[in-house]
Formats: structure tokens, sequence, C-alpha cells
């Protein structure tokens, strides 16, 4: 059984553009799931995701942890990353982004459950870490 790999644009690709300040739904993109009957959890962790602080401007360091199972769709691995990317000169609370994160993969895959865990570095003495999840209706 293949997979339908006409639709991913930046796995392969030499054309790679990267982004670093407008993390959105355009970078990432999805691959149909060939086994949507079955509950499966999908795991990905990113340990070098970095963001600023909005009001200092000073770097944020996270690892993050997804977790989902999907239905129809998939998201595709390289995608995830250069989405990622994209966070490293954006400034937003770290709150704000793991919310943002876990709305932008929803609104593609529309998985059945997914939780986003950003387990942010210490600052200022303090770790911070922040989860959020959904679950379909």
């Amino acid at each position: 059984m293949k997979d339908d790999i006409t639709t991913l644009t930046k796995l392969g690709s030499q054309k790679t553009k990267y982004k670093y300040d407008k993390p959105g739904t355009e970078i990432l993109e999805i691959f149909n799931n060939k086994y949507p009957g079955k509950d499966y959890v999908v795991d990905f962790i990113f340990p070098e995701f970095t963001s600023l602080c909005p009001k200092t401007g000073q770097p944020d360091f996270a690892e993050f942890r997804i977790s989902y199972t999907p239905d129809k769709k998939c998201i595709e691995t390289k995608s995830l990353k250069l989405y990622f990317f994209a966070f490293r000169n954006y400034g937003s609370f770290m709150e704000t982004i793991v919310n943002k994160v876990l709305e932008d993969l929803v609104s593609m895959c529309d998985p059945k459950w997914m939780k986003v865990i950003g387990m942010f570095n210490p600052r200022g003495g303090i770790v911070l870490n922040v989860t959020a999840s959904y679950k379909r209706k």
C-alpha cells in the first residue's frame, strides 16, 4: 500500500523557504491517513523550539510535545518543523503560543484528540509548562 505524496511540497524539496517570524497554517501540510478506522496515537517531540518574549524581546526556549489521534488526515513532519521554525522571531507569551499551536494543528488535520505541551526553559528561576488539549465532540 503506497502513500499518496503528490500534495506534499516541502518534504524532499531543495527549494525550502524558511520563515522566522510568521507562524501560520499555510506552512503546515497534511496527508491522508491510511488507517482512519483505528485509534492510534502519533507523538511528536520538538526539543529546539525558540520564540521571543513580546515585552522584552528575550528568547524563550522550549521542548514541545504533541500527541494526537488522527482521523482522516495526518500532519507531515517536515512542515511541522518549518512551522516551529517560524516562531523563532515571533513575539508572544508562552501560553498564547501553546494554544495557537493547538488551534492551528486542529484546524489542519481535524483529529479525534490532540494534546500540545510546551515545556519552557527556566526564566528568572521559574519553569513554565503549558498544556492545551482538544477532544472532538
